[in-house]
């Protein structure tokens, strides 16, 4: 017998990286929320590797940061080493990842949560969604029901989840915790189209097991840089992580036992990341290496558990023993937790729209590796976003919708809701047309604004990051107008880093724009320089630097967002439209672009498709949409 729990204004479906985003940002907003999770010790786990960040993810975090979301100031608490990744390469892609205390992340996030006002965190499986005329009614397997107007599923790998190590295999969350094992039948009935993804995990080994003697080290960046603006200072590293490598034993002892991986023996049906694969996946797909790298990083500072970065597999725990033993400093290594691959539900992304919400479900929405992605990042990004559109559609308000020139987060949403994800979607820098403007450094120029906007910023916060732009301001003026005059002093500087001397005064903003110098080399003779945080110089020098490159690529921005001002019908039938081919009125029916930037995004659209779509704009045959 079921009985009546309460009403909600949102209701959050699990408590990982993207529920944690998006039930802080809808209770932040004045909504009334409720977030639940099949285990309270399972909230903002971190199931896989003990980090946050990385090539592209560390642009998601400053973007979740910059828009108001928790994840970089809980990453800043529980920091254990924090490196600057691409330093050798463009500002572009240059990005910050932190190792990480998990379980201390887990109980930070945990009692944000808690203290949250307008926030309850329940412990409980919701096993069914009704549609209702006012919103859904949400039925815990304890047969209690909630009222509630919008629902953010966000499942992670607990949907139908499944657990593979060789001939082993049963039902299961990740770290052994009870899967979601009936939601999936309920979510079916409501229509949506659920497939079978597939990731895994390397296995963790007890630290005094392993030698360390003749390892490479990996040390942090000192200072660590934070994530968070919030951040004033992050204190000093406090572990070192370790490199080794796979060998031709390595890989003998797995193509021995390729049989017994469930991956290529047919009994894994989910499709898993094609970058980040599992050990025994790149041994078969790259034969011709002889050997691939691996790192071995701290779990936390109150626990001996090592994991081994780069080794995710599913072969047998005793052939896991076997190939492990055969890595340098890891032969004797005592397995903790063996490997595992983790089979789950997911959706079709192409099913919702840019603000997260199912085109035929109003009031439902999706986030994480539910809606197809990997990665804490990933799912933390789009939790924020689904977090704060259900808050802005039980307020009456606009929705928010961030483009591709904004965002990487808006790049990972586009990329969702229009290409679809044929296999677990991981973000990265190439995925962005726009990169250069897109930087970690400016996350907060292009985000806080809105961020304030929405009311997830805060007035003081609001007035530091107005400081900064002034500090910006006023530092490109000064360089543009200071002359450093011809001296022995500055000439010995230019000489020593390979560029030419001058003969007569040059103007500050002139020097910097060389490639070979930087502020830190101008340091001796740029005797009026203000104290600033070193942040202002970055921002500063990187858009002296690549004047030419940002204004190249905002005038592409305009051209996208020309493109984006042509608005679409959301109801009009594509079949009906002479002069597209049938696999453009197929996609443009099922995706229904917003316009014609989105449209020529969709994979099956193709140029003469736009053209088509512009032709028939142009000719006045629709009444296009405010």
């Amino acid at each position: 017998m079921n009985y009546s729990a309460g009403k909600f204004e949102v209701a959050v479906i699990g408590a990982g990286h993207a529920g944690i985003e998006a039930a802080l940002a809808s209770a932040r907003l004045g909504c009334k929320t409720i977030v639940f999770t099949i285990n309270m010790d399972a909230v903002g786990n971190c199931p896989c590797n003990p980090s946050i960040g990385g090539t592209a993810k560390g642009h998601l975090v400053r973007e979740i940061d910059a828009l108001g979301g928790e994840m970089g100031k809980t990453a800043d608490e529980c920091f254990l080493q924090s490196r600057m990744l691409n330093r050798g390469k463009g500002p572009a892609v240059h990005s910050l990842r932190a190792q990480i205390d998990r379980r201390k992340y887990s109980d930070v996030m945990k009692h944000k949560l808690e203290l949250q006002s307008n926030l309850e965190l329940h412990q409980a499986e919701i096993t069914d969604i009704r549609k209702t005329d006012d919103g859904y009614i949400l039925t815990t397997r304890m047969n209690a029901e909630y009222e509630v107007k919008t629902v953010i599923i966000a499942t992670g790998t607990y949907l139908g989840g499944r657990i593979f190590v060789g001939e082993v295999s049963y039902e299961s969350g990740p770290d052994g915790i009870f899967p979601a094992t009936f939601l999936g039948k309920s979510l079916k009935e409501l229509g949506l189209p659920l497939r079978r993804f597939k990731t895994g995990t390397p296995a963790r080994v007890l630290r005094s097991s392993i030698d360390f003697s003749e390892l490479e080290e990996q040390l942090g960046d000192e200072p660590p840089v934070p994530f968070s603006y919030e951040t004033e200072k992050l204190g000093e590293n406090k572990v070192k992580c370790h490199i080794s490598w796979t060998n031709e034993k390595t890989k003998e002892i797995i193509l021995e036992n390729i049989n017994r991986s469930p991956l290529y023996g047919g009994k894994i049906e989910g499709i898993g990341p094609r970058y980040c694969p599992s050990l025994e996946d790149k041994i078969v797909r790259f034969s011709e290496k002889q050997r691939h790298q691996l790192f071995i990083e701290p779990c936390g500072l109150d626990t001996e558990e090592m994991y081994l970065q780069g080794m995710s597999s599913s072969l047998p725990e005793e052939v896991q023993v076997k190939f492990y033993h055969t890595i340098k400093g890891l032969e004797n290594c005592v397995i903790m937790r063996p490997a595992y691959a983790i089979e789950y539900d997911c959706v079709d992304p192409t099913e919702m729209n840019a603000t997260l919400e199912f085109k035929n479900l109003p009031g439902l929405y999706g986030a994480g590796q539910f809606n197809g992605s990997s990665g804490y990042e990933e799912a933390a990004a789009q939790g924020l976003i689904a977090g704060i559109n259900a808050a802005m559609k039980v307020q009456g308000k606009k929705p928010l919708v961030l483009d591709r020139s904004t965002s990487y987060i808006g790049t990972l949403i586009d990329d969702l809701v229009t290409k679809g994800a044929n296999e677990p979607y991981r973000m990265m820098t190439s995925r962005s047309e726009y990169r250069l403007i897109l930087r970690q450094d400016n996350a907060d120029v292009r985000l806080t604004p809105i961020g304030y906007s929405l009311g997830l910023i805060s007035e003081e916060r609001w007035k530091k990051f107005n400081r900064k732009q002034e500090q910006i301001k006023q530092e490109l003026y000064r360089i543009a107008h200071t002359t450093i005059p011809a001296d022995e002093k500055l000439n010995e500087i230019l000489v020593s880093r390979e560029t030419t001397p001058v003969t007569e005064g040059t103007k500050l903003i002139d020097l910097l724009r060389r490639p070979q110098l930087s502020y830190s080399n101008l340091r001796e003779v740029d005797v009026v320089r203000p104290e600033l945080d070193s942040s202002v110089f970055e921002q500063v020098e990187i858009e002296v630097k690549y004047e030419g490159y940002i204004k190249k690529q905002l005038r592409q921005v305009e051209q996208m967002r020309n493109l984006e001002k042509k608005k679409l019908p959301s109801d009009f039938d594509y079949t009906e439209l002479k002069g597209l081919r049938l696999e453009a009125q197929e996609k443009l029916n099922k995706i229904k672009p917003l316009n014609i930037g989105q449209a020529s995004r969709i994979s099956g659209v193709s140029p003469a498709d736009i053209s088509v779509l512009l032709i028939w704009l142009s000719q006045g045959k629709n009444n296009e949409p405010e």
